[in-house]
């Protein structure tokens, strides 16, 4: 037997909200707000408020999620509403979407099925009984800052966190550190937002990472940056010195006549990742004290013997 399935019709979501396809989320979440008022069915007089609602929620369950966003903007903007469509058959690679998904009564349409795989979290959803019918909305997502150790990033692992709410108050939470997490970038936590309304479920919580300061290495995005202290005669003459890296210590090889300040780069030491990042090495040149006769009759021979003058660039 030969089943035939109907093609979805594409569904403009910014159309739907009536926003600019560069809108921002705080713009995106008054919008939607204002939305959700205006067509809620408990309470609008719209026409087809029903309709307008689960439209609304749909295009915001969309909007507001960056993954799901950026892999719907992918479609590009050619696509007319109303219009049949089918997803490009490599459509949604490298994102991953949310698939906790809601009842099919009253879920989201078959377009959006058609790209993230069912109706999604977030959709209206009927329930009562009599005829009578509520509709549940998702709770807010929330966004909290951590701080976490380089070495966090760089092994990966669980971490407990204890976060503050004024509405919630102190709550503790087991979380996942991603080996290789960047600054800026953040750990989503699937229900952990605000909660929901009428039965609805709970927002998202995401953890933007901060790293907190390191007695050694200074970071920009994978890249790690170390200052070497090394002797005179190490700089002048060359040697091998061992260094540390965030995977432990390696030995470096400075080159005769080294600088201060010139920079050594060690590939691939920085914070794992599909491209991992590099460590760099800064030279610093630390004199020894001249606080005994020894070194004293030291320096007082090179000042002898060596024709040097260390300003002579500034003649």
């Amino acid at each position: 037997m030969r089943c035939h399935f109907a093609v979805p019709e594409y569904k403009d979501y910014y159309k739907i909200m009536g926003v600019a396809r560069d809108v921002g989320q705080d713009e995106l979440k008054r919008v939607y707000r204002r939305l959700a008022r205006k067509y809620h069915p408990d309470v609008s007089k719209e026409k087809d408020a029903e309709t307008r609602f689960k439209e609304v929620q749909e295009a915001y369950e969309v909007l507001k999620d960056p993954q799901k966003r950026a892999a719907y903007d992918q479609l590009g903007s050619n696509w007319r509403q109303g219009q049949d469509f089918r997803p490009p058959p490599d459509w949604g690679k490298n994102f991953e979407f949310s698939t906790a998904f809601g009842d099919q009564e009253g879920g989201f349409s078959d377009f959006f099925s058609s790209l993230f795989g069912g109706a999604a979290r977030g959709g209206p959803r009927a329930r009562g009984a009599g005829g009578a019918r509520g509709f549940a909305m998702a709770g807010d997502d929330q966004v909290a800052s951590i701080e976490i150790d380089l070495e966090d990033s760089f092994r990966g692992g669980t971490q407990t966190i204890e976060l503050k709410s004024p509405q919630t108050g102190p709550r503790t939470l087991k979380i996942t550190i991603p080996q290789g997490i960047v600054e800026g970038q953040r750990i989503r936590l699937s229900g952990q937002g605000s909660p929901g309304h009428g039965g609805g479920p709970s927002g998202d919580l995401y953890l933007e990472v901060r790293f907190r300061k390191h007695k050694l290495y200074q970071v920009e995005g994978r890249d790690v940056t170390l200052t070497l202290p090394i002797a005179p005669w190490e700089a002048a003459l060359g040697a091998t010195v061992p260094t540390p890296t965030l995977a432990g210590p390696v030995d470096l090889r400075i080159p005769a006549n080294a600088k201060a300040g010139q920079r050594m780069r060690l590939k691939g030491r920085g914070l794992p990742g599909s491209t991992p990042g590099d460590q760099y090495v800064v030279l610093k040149i630390v004199l020894p004290p001249a606080d005994s006769a020894k070194a004293r009759e030291l320096y007082e021979q090179m000042q002898r013997e060596l024709p040097f003058d260390p300003r002579a660039e500034l003649q």
